[in-house]
């Protein structure tokens, strides 16, 4: 009798570490899956972050070009209007 009840102990021990590499095993693959999504997401965020990098150069060399052309308008547009301006406010 003693070694039946041994027996079934050492079952039940077996089908306990059984079932603990099976829910190992199951986490495990859980865990790929969360860092294959993870990957994908950090790849689509560097995607979209180079493309705000590219959009970012394109502005900056925009308001370049626009402040090399818009100032030397603006001054332009000063001198041609102080004569007008000097009349209209001053009398002169």
């Amino acid at each position: 009798m003693e070694e039946t009840q041994a027996t079934g102990l050492l079952r039940e021990i077996r089908d306990a570490q059984a079932r603990q590499i099976e829910l190992q095993t199951q986490a495990l693959e859980l865990q790929r899956q969360h860092l294959e999504a993870y990957r994908t997401q950090l790849d689509r965020v560097e995607r979209i972050n180079d493309r705000a990098e590219a959009l970012q150069d394109r502005a900056g060399r925009t308001m370049r070009i626009a402040a090399w052309l818009g100032v030397p308008l603006l001054l332009v547009i000063a001198l041609l209007l102080w004569p007008y301006l000097r009349q209209q406010f001053w009398g002169l």
